[in-house]
């Protein structure tokens, strides 16, 4: 138990977590996005798809509780590796410039937050109903197109699946390091593989409200 708290006190202790709880969040947001889809099979199939999930009963309330304690995880150990990077710096660069590392990496701390306020923001509309526009209990499809039918929505949910393609590209391929599975040979490997996942989920995702917003899902 000393053992394990140790590790965890450790950067990467807390960079593991990040690494497993990220990679629950990236096959959760696979398989949501291959379900929503389904709008563009019309409402009867998006709908009943929803009911299927409900059937699942306890299941179903096992995989949000995997899902809330995921994120909960995620986002501690991120909070306590910035104060860890933070608190072993003095004093503030004079002049800093970005050596070895890209855009993706420097922007994780400021798409963590906006993504955790999308996740609010999602749930208060879809799953809760507070800020949906038209919202109807238990019709999926009529709540989907009544939010992004509205352009500031659409708008909102097209930033952050960017912001969502930045995190995903530098914490998918970064997963490998912080799980000692990378080496120069299978870096361009995982780079590439970070390329293909974040450019599915991010189109996946972003086709939806566009084609909402266009007219092509009434």
């Amino acid at each position: 138990m000393n053992r394990a708290i140790e590790i965890y006190q450790s950067s990467i202790g807390k960079k593991a977590i990040m690494a497993v709880t990220g990679l629950i969040g990236i096959g959760f947001l696979i398989g949501h996005m291959i379900g929503n889809l389904q709008v563009f099979q019309g409402p009867e199939k998006l709908n009943a798809y929803a009911v299927t999930l409900r059937h699942f009963g306890p299941l179903l309330s096992l995989v949000r509780l995997i899902l809330l304690s995921a994120v909960i995880l995620h986002v501690i150990a991120a909070y306590q590796l910035t104060r860890m990077s933070w608190s072993g710096r003095e004093f503030g660069y004079k002049k800093w410039k970005p050596v070895g590392s890209d855009y993706a990496s420097r922007t994780m701390r400021w798409t963590g937050p906006i993504l955790l306020l999308f996740i609010i923001y999602h749930l208060l509309d879809f799953t809760f109903g507070n800020v949906n526009p038209s919202y109807v209990q238990g019709d999926v499809y009529h709540n989907l197109v009544a939010s992004f039918s509205v352009w500031y929505i659409t708008a909102f949910y097209v930033i952050s699946m960017f912001c969502l393609g930045f995190h995903i590209y530098h914490g998918f391929w970064s997963m490998f390091q912080s799980l000692g599975m990378n080496d120069t040979k299978w870096d361009a490997t995982w780079r590439a593989l970070a390329v293909v996942i974040t450019g599915v989920v991010v189109i996946g995702n972003i086709v939806m409200p566009l084609a909402v917003f266009a007219g092509f899902v009434r």
